[in-house]
C-alpha cells in the first residue's frame, strides 16, 4: 500500500514554508533550537495552519478536537466521534500571499525599526532602523514602504498592519506624529516627508487590512519582544 501523502508545516527553521515530503521538512528543522513544524494530512490544512501561530495550532490539537468550517458555522468532531455545530464567532483566516508589516521602539522615542515580512514563507522582504524615532512613525513608514513596493513590482497583494493610528494616517497621507524635528531625529523626518509626498504623489490599488492579534495572533512582522 502507498505511503499516505502528508504536509509539513514549518514555522520556525531554516526556510519556513509548506513541504510535501519528510525529508525536505527536516533538512529545515534538523539541528534548529527551537524548530517549530507540524504534520498535515492535506494542503488545505497546511495552507490553514501555515496563517496561524505555532502555538495556537499546537494548543487546538492538544485538545483532541478537529475544526471544520461549515456553511451554518463551525464543526466540531471530540475523540468521542461526537459533533455539533455552532456559528462561527471568528471572521475569516488572513490571507495567505500577503505582506505583513510591523515596528518595533526601544524606548518611546528610541530606536525604532521596521520590517515587512512575506506570509507564506516568513521571509523579510524590506528592513529600516533609525536611531530615533517612535513605534507609531516606524508602523506608519512600514506601510507606506509596502505599498511602495507592491507598486514598484507590479504586485497584487494586501497589507496587513496592526495599527489602527499607522493607517488613519496613510488614508490621510500624513504622519501626525509628534515626535519633535531636530538634529536628533533630522534624518528620520526627511525620510518620513518623502513617504507622505509618496502618498501624495501616487495612487495604489494595494489593498491595506487590519490584522486581528486577538484571534490570530501576533502579526508575522512582529520582532517578538513584547
Amino acid at each position: 500500500m502507498a505511503k499516505k501523502q502528508k504536509y509539513y508545516v514549518v514555522w520556525q527553521g531554516k526556510k519556513p514554508g509548506i513541504y510535501s515530503d519528510w525529508d525536505a521538512c527536516k533538512a529545515q528543522v534538523q539541528g534548529v533550537q527551537g524548530a517549530q513544524y507540524k504534520a498535515f494530512d492535506t494542503m488545505a490544512e497546511a495552507e490553514q495552519a501555515m496563517r496561524l501561530p505555532y502555538s495556537s495550532v499546537v494548543s487546538s490539537s492538544r485538545t483532541g478536537q478537529t475544526r471544520q468550517t461549515s456553511p451554518t458555522g463551525v464543526l466540531f468532531v471530540d475523540e468521542s466521534g461526537m459533533t455539533a455545530i455552532r456559528p462561527d464567532a471568528h471572521p475569516p483566516l488572513p490571507v495567505l500571499d500577503a505582506l505583513a508589516v510591523d515596528a518595533a521602539c526601544s524606548g518611546n522615542p528610541g530606536v525604532m525599526e521596521y520590517q515587512g515580512i512575506y506570509i507564506p514563507t516568513r521571509t523579510q522582504v524590506f528592513h529600516y532602523k533609525a536611531p530615533k524615532g517612535t513605534n507609531n512613525i516606524g508602523e506608519f513608514l512600514a506601510i507606506v514602504h509596502g505599498l511602495s513596493y507592491m507598486k514598484k513590482h507590479h504586485l497584487n497583494q494586501i497589507i496587513y498592519s496592526d495599527s489602527v493610528n499607522a493607517m488613519s494616517w496613510v488614508r490621510q497621507k500624513v504622519c501626525k506624529s509628534k515626535l519633535p524635528e531636530d538634529a536628533s531625529t533630522a534624518e528620520l523626518w526627511d525620510y518620513v516627508h518623502r513617504a507622505e509626498q509618496w502618498l501624495r504623489s501616487n495612487t495604489y490599488t494595494t489593498e491595506i487590512r487590519k490584522w486581528d492579534t486577538d484571534r490570530w495572533g501576533e502579526i508575522p512582522a512582529d520582532f517578538g519582544r513584547k
